[in-house]
């Protein structure tokens, strides 16, 4: 009998706990939930019935749209339309955009901070204005390094004058545009502002590596505005005039070889440039290439490299013209000349798209790639550094600004 009370009384206890913690559960006030360490954003809504692959190649139609050479009164439209497409995207949505020239990295590519860079667009420029004209690129880091360098350099040589920017690339403005928000003047946009500021005196500085088709077409649009102004000059290019054949050399490429020579030489790790070719190593400069009759260019540079007795030095192009700057031929070369490493560096203004997927890519066709795959060099390194951030290139374009100025 005396079992049966205790166990009796126990229970009771337990029920009378079980039945204060409960209510005081219930009167408590609830609390929020810790917030996930890694929590995901949110996916964007997607309108009811339409497929991934329908979203993706909606995206894929607005960014082929701006992918174009010639800007309209719809082009700022179209690039605003175009990245709110592709924020509404998924991200498995976005894996699946691919257009005629559109696919993710249009928009997906991280290539650094675009805040960096000054698009030197500003007006009140005065009756002195220096404008440096660029191809362009739509790399940020690059961008800021190589073109804004060299503008950088001009702005502090010349304090007196408005330094501003144009791009002859309008594929270029439009991605950056659409991408960044960005918005930098092409050359038409560029003189207009000039025009509208009151310029008397016009400098042009191209920063294009030659007398190639895209200086054909600024000198072109420049001749449409030159009763606009008092005065309008336009200075040299980076490799000065170019010769009548592959052994005419000038002082602004030997200026060009000594100082991208020497920054390979530098970064790779070595003393001169005779250490690295005791250690068997072959530098290669890959240009653009061009059908333009300025790609003898190319085979003066190398001309100028034999000269300078550079024999571990190889100029190439991506485009493989001239033919003896084909990725093959210059393999051969490297090869022949007994280099078992090589280091691949472009001789391009910005180390932009091409200097990035082109040559360092990991695709098969990459000049890195094929290098590898030749079996004929123990190594192969990439420095991915524009021409433009080299201060010994820098001032050069600042010597032919002078040369005119003068």
């Amino acid at each position: 009998m005396r079992r049966k009370l205790l166990l009796l009384l126990a229970a009771l206890m337990v029920f009378a706990l079980c039945l204060s913690g409960c209510k005081s559960k219930e009167t408590e006030p609830a609390s929020e939930p810790a917030p996930a360490e890694n929590q995901e954003t949110e996916e964007p809504e997607q309108p009811e019935g339409i497929s991934d692959q329908e979203a993706a190649d909606n995206a894929a139609a607005l960014i082929d749209a701006i992918y174009v050479q010639q800007r309209t009164d719809e082009t700022d439209a179209q690039c605003a339309a175009a990245k709110e497409a592709w924020d509404a995207l998924t991200d498995v949505q976005k894996e699946l955009v691919e257009g005629e020239n559109a696919d993710p990295d249009y928009f997906g590519r991280d290539t650094g901070d675009a805040s960096k860079d000054d698009p030197l667009n500003q007006d009140e420029i005065g009756e002195n204005e220096l404008l440096v004209v660029s191809f362009g690129t739509s790399f940020n880091d690059s961008r800021a390094a190589d073109v804004k360098g060299i503008e950088d350099a001009l702005k502090a040589a010349y304090p007196d004058w408005s330094v501003r920017r144009a791009f002859t690339a309008q594929i270029i403005i439009n991605h950056i545009q659409a991408r960044d928000g960005e918005k930098i003047d092409n050359m038409d946009q560029a003189l207009e502002r000039a025009v509208a500021n009151g310029v008397k005196n016009l400098v042009v500085q191209p920063t294009h590596l030659m007398h190639g088709a895209e200086y054909d077409e600024l000198t072109e649009a420049i001749e449409a505005y030159q009763d606009k102004f008092e005065s309008v000059k336009i200075a040299e290019p980076l490799l000065g005039e170019v010769g009548s054949d592959a052994t005419v050399i000038n002082e602004d490429k030997k200026a060009v070889a000594e100082a991208v020579t020497a920054e390979a030489v530098k970064d790779a790790g070595y003393d001169s440039l005779d250490a690295a070719r005791e250690d068997g190593v072959a530098f290669v400069f890959l240009g653009h290439g061009t059908s333009h009759t300025a790609k003898v260019s190319y085979s003066q540079m190398q001309t100028q490299m034999e000269d300078l007795g550079y024999d571990n030095v190889f100029i190439g192009t991506v485009e493989g013209e001239p033919e003896e700057t084909a990725c093959e031929t210059v393999i051969d070369a490297a090869a022949e000349g007994g280099y078992k490493k090589v280091v691949l560096r472009p001789l391009m203004v910005v180390a932009g798209d091409h200097a990035n997927n082109d040559m360092a890519g990991d695709e098969e066709d990459s000049w890195k790639s094929m290098f590898m795959a030749s079996g004929k060099f123990d190594s192969v390194d990439t420095q991915i550094v524009g021409l433009g951030q080299i201060p010994a290139i820098q001032d050069l374009y600042v010597a032919h600004t002078a040369a005119v100025m003068e």
